[in-house]
């Protein structure tokens, strides 16, 4: 075996919160995705990090990154599914751009066209689907930013399980229309933004849809599940993610 490969089996054994609070142990686990490339309707090429567990896959997670963009704190979750044995595709939906700044950040997400973006996600959703064995089940999950982009892949190209932590989901009755399998909603007391009021409509519409889904409220802060955020609460990550994780298994592996 080689010292690299050696290394990085190593960092399997690492909690997941410890490499992500770590750049350089970060970077070292995004460097062993795999790059996978496909097209849009127009032509261009749309790109992902896909990160494959060791023998049979139990079902694919497609990754919906931050308003940062496709950075190595994403890629290391998908690497981190992978050694749960999922299939992971973390998506790019900046087209290969990664802010550093807030406002960089804030920049690339309003440059996001919401009809490429919804087709780019449709079209790894499908990947993943071909890629996956017969029967092969997909969930999405997203952060932030990627949190309301997991809700809208799973209404554009309806998946069997739903995770989004502190996202936009302000949708009616009629737009969650099109869900197929349950959503997991990790929400933040403290969120100034993805706010009670709004998540309270969601539920209300998800009841009116009859649609299946948890919502989990923490004593946190918006991003309190980012290592690398001020407002990082580890106790709380630690139970979301718990609880993350649960959830896969019942609606991927079952």
């Amino acid at each position: 075996m080689s010292d690299r490969r050696r290394f990085l089996k190593g960092l399997t054994s690492l909690p997941l919160a410890t490499i992500l609070a770590n750049p350089r142990l970060a970077a070292a686990v995004s460097a062993g995705l795999q790059e996978v490339e496909a097209k849009l309707s127009d032509g261009r090429t749309i790109k992902a990090a896909l990160a494959k567990p060791q023998g049979q896959a139990n079902g694919s997670i497609l990754l919906v990154h931050e308003w940062w963009g496709l950075n190595d704190q994403i890629k290391s979750v998908a690497s981190d599914f992978a050694n749960q044995g999922y299939t992971a595709l973390a998506v790019d939906l900046y087209h290969g751009e990664v802010a550093v700044t807030r406002d960089g950040a804030r920049s690339l997400m309003q440059a996001v066209n919401p009809k490429v973006a919804t087709e780019t996600l449709e079209i790894w959703v499908q990947w993943l689907r071909e890629k996956s064995r017969v029967g092969g089940k997909v969930a999405t999950i997203g952060w932030c930013f990627g949190g309301g982009w997991s809700l809208n892949a799973s209404l554009a190209a309806p998946v069997d399980a739903t995770i989004v932590y502190y996202g936009r989901v302000n949708k009616t009755a009629d737009e969650l229309s099109t869900l197929k399998g349950p959503v997991l909603g990790h929400f933040a007391t403290q969120d100034q933004w993805i706010n009670k009021e709004m998540v309270s409509g969601f539920e209300s519409a998800m009841d009116a849809a009859g649609k299946s889904y948890m919502s989990y409220w923490y004593d946190a802060q918006h991003a309190f599940a980012n290592p690398t955020s001020a407002r990082y609460d580890a106790g709380d990550a630690a139970l979301a993610w718990q609880r993350t994780t649960d959830f896969l298994i019942r609606h991927l592996r079952s």
